[in-house]
């Protein structure tokens, strides 16, 4: 039986079980990748996000090429596209991937459902990751995923791949689509290519250092992996990253060289990667709603525009939210713990709502997961009802993170002339009153201040029966129980944990 397989964010043909099944018939297959210009508009995309999509797509075209036809990329809506493909060359079936994407890609899904269902066109969805569907609970989703990781790689070299005479299409630019210019000169290049080299330098060279170099948006830059936005886009699978993984960590057993425990730390953030999306996968609202009801309306859904404008353009002036701000608008990717001081920043110290700031993360981030993204939101943000109340105070990450001040200085190029002292705190500087409001903006809040209000609001919510009983029903349906690889532990209300830890625990940009 011929049959289409349409690409999402599985962008590769390595380790691709849904490839796999739909050659395991004598058919033909179609590689099918749908542009939609409905998702593109979204609030949440971005060009610096189609641009690498586009050199994903540029590479799997190729690799489909050498495999029998290259990939067929047409620009439209995902039901016309496929029913127009079925309809003109008679094909009853259509094989994907589970997707756990954003609200909008869940509504397409359904209706992709729907149209197949009413013209007995069979939709088959396989996982490729360790998220699982329809789940009540997180008992046992630690076993099940890690079966699937440790589960061989699926071959699909036998799939007959054809274009059945059709076009195979322009891959339109980021103007065709309509988005708005997006200058990001230091974006991460896409493509499968350019994830396997990435991958064996991490786990060859620069991740010695991954566990104490990962805090750093300095050490960072060189020690983390890079990967999180060929898994976003699937260039690479999670269990080709895990297992070339695990090949390493059985190289290196033994040794007291750094290298076991920075991957012990990789595989933990794989995990946690999937932990995270499975959020999202089990609760599609909490894109939209606070995961702890008694969180709405604490924060005003209108955000104060000026403290919102700051803030996304690196104009606080708090010298090191501004320094990671402007590094993440150049670059489109930041380490984990900076990123969560931006939330923490932007949801406590200016107290602006975590769903209008995070769509603007969401448009900077190349790697941007729905499902890592909104549950990460919340959990920086303090809405999910079980997590610990995390106000990271921003100057001291300025201290402790850049203590030679050399990534904020490289990045607010305005605070030439501060001495090293004063670089956090420029207002403490006895020269301030020729910078502040000159050249760099005097911080637009007070951080003690704004952080003691923001914890009292904050915690008061956490008073009564109430909360509690809603709380440990979010627990049960949504906190980690512990896993084999070592660092799952219930993320519940009452345990405090470390910023390290919190590191450990984090599934942005790793």
């Amino acid at each position: 039986m011929d049959a289409i397989l349409w690409f999402k964010r599985d962008l590769r043909l390595f380790d691709h079980p849904a490839l796999a099944l739909a050659g395991q018939s004598d058919g033909r297959v179609l590689p099918l990748y749908v542009v939609e210009p409905g998702y593109w508009a979204q609030p949440d995309t971005s060009g610096r996000q189609w641009n690498f999509s586009a050199e994903c797509l540029t590479d799997l075209r190729a690799a489909c090429a050498a495999q029998g036809a290259p990939l067929l990329v047409l620009v439209g809506d995902a039901v016309e596209v496929l029913a127009d493909l079925c309809r003109a060359h008679g094909i009853t079936r259509i094989v994907s991937h589970e997707e756990t994407g954003n609200g909008w890609t869940y509504a397409r899904d359904r209706r992709v459902a729907a149209w197949a269902a009413a013209n007995g066109v069979a939709w088959d969805e396989v996982p490729q990751s360790g998220v699982v569907r329809r789940l009540n609970h997180r008992d046992g989703w630690s076993a099940r995923r890690d079966r699937f990781l440790r589960a061989p790689q699926v071959c699909a070299a036998a799939a007959r791949l054809d274009t059945f005479g059709e076009d195979p299409g322009a891959i339109p630019t980021a103007a065709d689509l309509g988005l708005a210019p997006d200058p990001c000169p230091g974006r991460q290049a896409g493509g499968r290519g350019a994830a396997l080299s990435l991958l064996g330098g991490f786990l060859t060279e620069r991740g010695q250092g991954y566990r104490a170099a990962m805090s750093s948006p300095l050490a960072g830059e060189w020690a983390c992996s890079r990967l999180s936005p060929h898994l976003a886009l699937g260039a690479l699978s999670g269990r080709e990253a895990s297992q070339a993984a695990g090949a390493r960590q059985r190289e290196v057993r033994g040794s007291r060289d750094g290298w076991a425990g920075s991957l012990k730390s990789f595989q933990s953030r794989l995990a946690w990667r999937d932990h995270f999306m499975q959020k999202l996968e089990d609760e599609p609202a909490l894109e939209h709603r606070c995961l702890h009801s008694a969180y709405e309306g604490l924060r005003p859904r209108d955000p104060d525009p000026v403290r919102l404008a700051a803030w996304e353009a690196g104009e606080t002036g708090i010298p090191f939210v501004d320094a990671c701000m402007r590094y993440l608008n150049h670059t489109g990717w930041l380490n984990f713990r900076m990123r969560s001081m931006l939330v923490a920043v932007a949801s406590y110290h200016l107290w602006l709502d975590w769903r209008v700031t995070g769509l603007h993360l969401a448009r900077a981030f190349t790697d941007y997961e729905p499902g890592i993204h909104w549950s990460q939101m919340q959990m920086q943000s303090g809405t999910t009802g079980m997590n610990t109340v995390r106000i990271y105070n921003p100057v001291k990450q300025g201290h402790d993170q850049d203590p030679d001040g050399v990534f904020t200085r490289r990045w607010l190029p305005e605070l030439a002339e501060v001495p090293d002292r004063h670089l956090q705190t420029p207002w403490t500087w006895e020269g301030a009153g020729r910078l502040l409001d000159r050249r760099y903006p005097a911080p637009i809040i007070d951080v003690q201040a704004a952080a003691r209000a923001a914890r009292d609001k904050v915690w008061g919510v956490r008073k009564g029966g109430a909360f509690r009983d809603e709380a440990q029903r979010i627990v049960h349906k949504h906190a980690s129980r512990k896993d084999s690889v070592g660092h799952f532990v219930n993320d519940r209300a009452p345990r405090k944990r470390t910023k390290a830890q919190d590191d450990r625990q984090g599934s942005f940009g790793f």
